[in-house]
């Protein structure tokens, strides 16, 4: 005699189709994380903060622009002969470096990471909640 199945009983068929979806759709998502909404990737030579910005956020002055190479003790430089970029929060430079992925970190918010360094400034000032930003001794 033969056995009749069930549409709603779970096979090993079944199973694997379903796994292959979601590891199809989990796939999708990371590449989109990693290209982006405009759909090129950042890299070390386009900053992605070509901006020069100079605002009042919550009652701070904060100012960003691009710097050649070796200017000041940023990180966020690109290479040799290239270009960096400085932020300052009321006149003191902020420490801040980019990542590989072209994302950019500060000694005020060394595990977040942000899109632009004018994201970076806003969250500094933020988190410093109204204290000095110190100058980083670099040797």
């Amino acid at each position: 005699m033969s056995e009749v199945t069930h549409a709603s009983e779970l096979t090993r068929r079944r199973m694997l189709q379903g796994a292959a979806v979601a590891l199809t759709a989990a796939a999708g998502t990371v590449v989109l994380g990693v290209v982006g909404p405009t759909g090129k990737s950042a890299t070390a030579a386009d900053p992605g903060a070509s901006d020069t910005f100079d605002e009042l956020f919550h009652g701070r002055r904060i100012q960003g622009r691009p710097v050649a190479d070796g200017g000041g003790h940023h990180h966020g430089t690109t290479g040799a002969g290239g270009t960096g970029y400085a932020v300052h929060i009321d006149g003191e430079e902020l420490h801040m470096m980019r990542n590989a992925d072209g994302t950019w970190i500060s000694v005020v918010n060394h595990y977040q990471t942000f899109q632009t360094p004018r994201a970076l400034a806003r969250a500094a000032v933020t988190d410093l909640q109204g204290a000095a930003l110190v100058p980083v001794a670099v040797a």
